[in-house]
């Protein structure tokens, strides 16, 4: 009787799935002619299949061969349950993978900095929800800088950023979503309320509302290249507690215009002139030379979506 191999070589079994296969359908049927039919193969198909396997597992026959048809040895027996594991894995895996393919299924993590939270990324979630539903998707919230350290450490999926702070941006693929135009906010009563597009330095001498006292890394990087340092009166980060500011008359406030749109109405917008272009742009971006997974190719797809549907920008009061 051949030698069954240790358990040391045991832990180097290399089987191939096909000889599985092959094992487990004989095995059902009982029978090389019937499984060869049912495989589509010959029946030296299906043998070469099982001695290859017989082999890797150290000789032991795996059937008797009887007059008609054949029956599992023990050693076949106790092959059955692993097989049927091992099948039922791969199958598990097929079942994945396409769910994966088709967005049947998965997840997808996100980060967005805060203002493309108040009408682009919920509208682009709608937007993938009603495709994807049966994806899972975990969202984060965050400065450009930080997204993007994320992204590189394999924390998301996709992040949401601006080039607001110039922030590096040549180890990410960027998926170009949208160009903002600035705003000023301003209190009811301002000489420039309702007014039409100005130059920023017309806000030179204003007292500021800023979520950092240094402009640097800031929407307020506009002011420098404007040739003035906004001065900061209040530090206050939270977008709606900086309107309530505005509205008391304590100072004025960048708006950016994908945050144009929810801007209460006691406070106005004027239109920012910059020569340089727009103030910033905002992209998806994912790490270059990384494979891009179909479900976020999709949530891109809804992001340029939710582009079209929003209205980015406003003026005068809202």
């Amino acid at each position: 009787m051949a030698a069954m191999p240790n358990s040391h070589e045991f832990e180097a079994l290399d089987l191939s799935t096909v000889w599985l296969r092959a094992f487990l359908e004989v095995a059902r049927q009982g029978s090389f002619t019937v499984a060869a039919r049912n495989l589509g193969w010959t029946q030296s198909a299906v043998s070469r299949q099982i001695s290859s396997l017989e082999a890797a597992l150290g000789g032991a026959p795996l059937f008797d061969r009887l007059p008609r048809g054949v029956r599992l040895t023990e050693a076949g027996r106790v092959l059955v349950p692993y097989a049927e594991t091992v099948a039922e894995a791969l199958r598990g895996a097929g079942r994945e993978l396409a769910s994966l393919r088709e967005l049947a299924g998965g997840r997808l993590r996100f980060g967005a900095f805060a203002t493309a939270d108040a009408a682009l990324v919920p509208q682009a979630l709608a937007v993938f929800r009603a495709r994807h539903p049966e994806v899972r998707v975990a969202r984060e919230e965050g400065l450009t800088p930080r997204l993007l350290e994320r992204l590189a450490d394999g924390h998301l999926d996709l992040a949401v950023v601006s080039t607001t702070g110039r922030p590096p941006l040549e180890s990410y693929d960027l998926h170009h979503l949208l160009d903002e135009s600035l705003y000023v906010a301003v209190p009811a009563g301002h000489p420039l309320a309702g007014g039409g597009p100005v130059r920023l330095g017309r806000f030179a001498d204003a007292d500021w509302i800023s979520g950092s006292p240094r402009p640097e890394g800031t929407l307020l990087d506009a002011a420098l290249r404007e040739g003035f340092r906004p001065r900061v009166s209040h530090v206050v980060a939270e977008w709606t507690a900086k309107q309530g500011y505005v509205a008391a008359g304590l100072g004025v406030a960048l708006v950016p215009a994908l945050a144009a749109g929810s801007v209460r109405s006691d406070v106005f917008l004027v239109p920012v002139v910059d020569d340089g272009g727009p103030a910033r742009a905002v992209y998806a971006a994912t790490v270059r030379g990384r494979v891009v997974a179909p479900v976020v190719e999709a949530f891109v797809v809804a992001l340029r979506k939710a582009v079209g549907r929003i209205v980015v920008g406003g003026g005068g009061s809202n």
